[in-house]
């Protein structure tokens, strides 16, 4: 898989290991319709996840920002893959107040995703 790189947002894709695909976001996704870009490439990872039996691990801890466009664009993704059965965890950076306020809120989805879906705090 090849990396997304949209206007100010990077997406780097790492190679799978231990059965997980690790997406690091990086820079600000602040674009209005950014499900445009972002929802081809998550059904090319979903894809991916689905066909090797991997986990999705994604990265927010370089990421300056992200726009309310962009969150929805991954609660969607958190849909998609429960009802595809293929794990999300989540890690971002507490210390950043807007990821800490953002993620937390997700951490509601955490309770309706038996078991599929993971957010992590790091210092």
């Amino acid at each position: 898989m090849e990396n997304l790189v949209f206007n100010d947002l990077t997406i780097e894709v790492g190679e799978p290991v231990s059965g997980k695909i690790r997406l690091d976001w990086k820079g600000k996704s602040n674009d209005r319709q950014p499900r445009k870009i972002l929802d081809p490439f998550f059904v090319m990872v979903c894809d991916a996840a689905k066909e090797m039996q991997s986990a999705i691990e994604m990265h927010f801890e370089d990421l300056e920002y992200f726009n309310s466009s962009t969150i929805t664009a991954i609660i969607q993704l958190i849909q998609d893959l429960r009802n595809k059965q293929v794990p999300l965890e989540i890690v971002y950076d507490q210390t950043m107040k807007w990821q800490k306020l953002s993620f937390d809120a997700l951490k509601i989805f955490e309770k309706k995703q038996e078991g599929l879906l993971k957010i992590s705090a790091i210092e």
